[in-house]
């Protein structure tokens, strides 16, 4: 099975460029990288992933603090976690749509 995101920022509604990212299967770390100019993680595509439970980590504070945000201290969202399954076989795209004090996410295509 293969793993693919997207992250959208909405406050500015544009790719959230160059933010942090971080694939978790329990405590092992499977993928550390950053988004790239479109918000996404080009990297993840070489991962086999298994059936299992598994956690995407986007370092979103410091991504808004660069775009010149001013966030309260400590902010309301400095880390957005997802932690999502894989039972099946094909691919998963876990879509981040974020801003400062908001994000969503589903099961994409």
């Amino acid at each position: 099975m293969t793993l693919s995101t997207h992250v959208l920022d909405t406050m500015h509604g544009t790719p959230a460029a160059g933010i942090s990212v971080r694939l978790l299967h329990g405590a092992l770390p499977l993928f550390e990288g950053a988004t790239d100019n479109d918000g996404r993680c080009p990297g993840l595509k070489d991962l086999v992933l298994h059936k299992g439970a598994y956690r995407l980590e986007f370092h979103v504070a410091a991504y808004f603090r660069r775009r010149g945000i001013d966030l309260p201290d400590p902010p309301f969202l400095e880390v957005v976690s997802i932690d999502f399954g894989i039972s099946g076989d094909g691919h998963y795209h876990v879509p981040l749509l974020v801003s400062p004090f908001a994000y969503s996410t589903y099961r994409g295509s």
